[in-house]
């Protein structure tokens, strides 16, 4: 368990490096005001020993399990009110639950209303994986004749279309060209 203070270091730490290399403990002990080096290396020692960092390369690391939103355990209902419990299963991260920090991955900011019926809305922001590939019922960010959009891939017998999600948008048919630009893989909403 660490102390209040050494607490204080490592939420400094964490705030200020994130998941990136940590700096040599020169540059540390500079930046948090010490005056040895040897103070950020006790500190380290303490950190390693209770797994908040780790040691890759010669190189210092925080763990990144410490990263991310608490996933509760217990459920909220939609419906009538129930007991929640403080329970908390493991920490999430969006860039590893959607390996957004990958160069394949992509956010886009979704503009009109065609695929409210699979509840993304205007202003919502989805994920998506760069593939050229995907299988019909997938929704995805596609090039169409002469623009982009987002809607559901079908292909049937080898007919090939674009399902929007609301009765009052038509099948989109490629009358020239058809590419897919990745495959949706999550939305975020803010509320």
């Amino acid at each position: 368990m660490l102390t209040k203070k050494q607490q204080e270091f490592f939420d400094k730490l964490k705030d200020a490096y994130g998941k990136e290399t940590l700096p040599s403990f020169e540059v540390l002990a500079e930046r948090f005001g010490f005056k040895h080096k040897n103070s950020v290396w006790q500190y380290f020692n303490k950190f390693r020993e209770e797994n908040l960092i780790f040691e890759e390369n010669n190189r210092f690391h925080i763990n990144r399990s410490l990263f991310g939103a608490k996933l509760m355990l217990s459920h909220v209902r939609a419906g009538f009110a129930s007991a929640g419990e403080d329970y908390v299963e493991k920490r999430v991260s969006l860039d590893e639950q959607f390996k957004i920090d990958n160069p394949s991955t992509f956010l886009f900011t979704v503009v009109g209303d065609s695929m409210i019926d699979l509840g993304i809305f205007e202003g919502d922001t989805v994920i998506v994986q760069k593939t050229c590939e995907c299988r019909s019922g997938d929704i995805v960010l596609a090039f169409i004749d002469d623009g982009y959009t987002l809607k559901t891939y079908r292909n049937k017998n080898g007919k090939v279309w674009l399902e929007p999600a609301n009765k009052n948008y038509p099948n989109l048919y490629p009358k020239e060209k058809l590419e897919i630009f990745g495959v949706v893989k999550g939305v975020v909403r803010k509320v």
